[in-house]
């Protein structure tokens, strides 16, 4: 069988590149977890806007998407099928914290992913490419380079801190961004 992973790149010294995408992912991220900080596990699952997210859902959510594509990064588009049987369901609780998660989980589970992600943003060849899967919000044919994928985990870490900010502020008033 042939091996069809991404080559490796020599980890020292790292191009201004993979330095940049790690700064801004680690900026992002530390916006991120100050949303939650002293936080009770209640008001991590309070829901205080329009919006069923939570901030203990955005971190779990966040965690889960950024794992997603770092698999994507290395495994290609069978590391992100969906069900075969069309039930989204455990898709919708990728969003909350079930009965038996806490945050202080989420936010352990959020550090073991962005780990792993800083490693592969270090190493992985930043031009492989790799089909996207079939589904509905992919454009048929489409591909996506680890770059582009390393991207994309910038963008929602940035977009979910911005939601977490809010949702924040309508639970005790606190701001994180400004």
């Amino acid at each position: 069988m042939t091996d069809t992973s991404p080559p490796e790149t020599p980890t020292q010294p790292l191009s201004q590149e993979r330095r940049d995408l790690l700064e801004t992912l680690r900026v992002h991220r530390h916006f991120l977890r100050t949303t939650v900080q002293g936080l009770t596990e209640d008001q991590a699952r309070t829901r205080s806007t329009a919006s069923e997210l939570t901030l203990g859902g955005l971190i779990k959510h966040v965690a889960r998407t950024e794992s997603a594509w770092a698999d994507f990064a290395v495994n290609g588009p069978s590391s992100m099928e969906g069900p075969a049987d069309g039930d989204y369901s455990d898709w919708e609780n990728g969003f909350r914290l079930t009965e038996d998660e806490t945050l202080a989980g989420a936010l352990a589970r959020y550090d073991e992913v962005a780990a792993r992600t800083d490693a592969l943003v270090e190493t992985v060849d930043l031009d492989h490419a790799w089909p996207l899967p079939p589904q509905p919000w992919f454009e048929p044919g489409a591909t996506r380079t680890a770059r582009r994928v390393f991207t994309h985990i910038v963008a929602e870490t940035a977009q979910h801190a911005g939601h977490a900010d809010i949702i924040r502020e309508a639970i005790d008033g606190q701001k994180t961004m400004g």
